[in-house]
């Protein structure tokens, strides 16, 4: 979980001050308090008002600060899926080694039957059950495909705000979930490829764009020609663009860039943008699509983006939905070049 330009407001840090409280209270109930009163009873125990009341708050409040987190983008869910696994974990551990053998010995002293001894407390049954079912989508979404939804038109027509994509987290090497860590090499990526990375000044923002400049290059942006080393990266006008978003009339062309042709469009009202640099080793220039409507390596705020913060190049479109309108259904299943 990043909390990179996310400040907490005093009612906020209040609000989770009493959600941990009341995680912890309702826990150690659960796990503790709750089966030594049903040993030592004689009759059934049922769960009291008031720690219905602290269970039925937690919930209340997590789901608020969750939805909150959510909202402003303040939670990593890699992150999350980390620390549930591991909760899952440590569940498991200190009811089979310390509040197991205590509930066997209690049992034994009021004459229970082992089996109700042995009974898991919802927190660690919940934990048992979930853990492989968390473990498989923390290893499908840090090593294989992870889902994107495209937030803006920087990538049109390649890509459209609302379009939701899958990305290949292996293409690069696989990372570890959180740090971003590599620890396996099994490529490198192309002049042309479409790529999410954590942005630079703020690795808790996930960005997309067409991969440009590799380490080395010397990267020309002149009146919306590439050039690269020197040489043109060719572009051959293609029509104008007549789809609704905003961008009627925009020109189109279609552009080479290594291996991988594909169709980049420049609006009207907006100038373009020049640029000279060299792309620093161990680093890579991206611009968008979109080129006159894109916030890419051009500008400070993204800059030469490091090998470390890649995260995978996007491969196919599996949704499309914008709000209040219809999918376009013909997007859906799209192979992104």
């Amino acid at each position: 979980m990043y909390f990179t330009n996310y400040e907490f407001s005093t009612l906020e840090l209040v609000l989770l001050a009493v959600t941990a409280i009341l995680a912890l209270v309702a826990l150690v109930d659960d796990m503790v308090l709750a089966p030594r009163r049903r040993l030592q009873s004689a009759q059934p125990v049922a769960v009291t008002t008031g720690m219905r009341v602290v269970q039925i708050g937690f919930l209340v409040l997590f789901v608020r600060m969750m939805y909150s987190m959510i909202k402003r983008s303040a939670l990593d869910f890699s992150f999350v899926l980390v620390v549930a696994l591991a909760l899952c974990a440590v569940f498991w551990f200190v009811d089979r080694f310390f509040l197991r053998p205590q509930r066997l010995a209690l049992a034994k002293q009021h004459a229970k039957p082992q089996p109700e001894a042995e009974a898991l407390p919802t927190t660690v049954e919940y934990a048992v059950s979930f853990f492989p079912v968390i473990l498989v989508v923390l290893v499908i979404r840090s090593f294989l495909l992870e889902p994107f939804r495209i937030p803006s038109d920087s990538m049109m027509p390649t890509l459209f705000d609302g379009d939701f994509i899958f990305v290949n987290k292996y293409a690069y090497g696989l990372r570890l979930p959180v740090t971003n860590t590599k620890i396996v090499e099994i490529g490198t990526p192309s002049r042309g490829d479409v790529i999410v990375f954590r942005l630079p000044t703020d690795p808790s923002i996930n960005y997309i764009k067409r991969l440009v400049g590799l380490p080395g290059d010397h990267v020309v942006v002149r009146n919306n020609q590439v050039f690269i080393n020197g040489s043109p990266m060719q572009q051959t006008l293609d029509g104008k663009y007549s789809d609704t978003h905003g961008y009627f009339e925009a020109q189109l062309a279609n552009e080479q860039l290594g291996e991988v042709k594909h169709t980049v469009m420049f609006t009207q009202d907006r100038n373009a943008t020049n640029y000279e640099a060299q792309v620093p080793a161990g680093h890579y220039f991206f611009m968008g699509d979109n080129r006159n409507n894109s916030q890419d390596s051009r500008f400070p705020q993204v800059g030469f983006v490091p090998e470390q913060n890649l995260v995978g190049r996007a491969v196919r479109i599996w949704m499309n939905w914008r709000g209040n309108e219809m999918p376009v259904w013909s997007r859906i299943g799209t192979k992104i070049e």
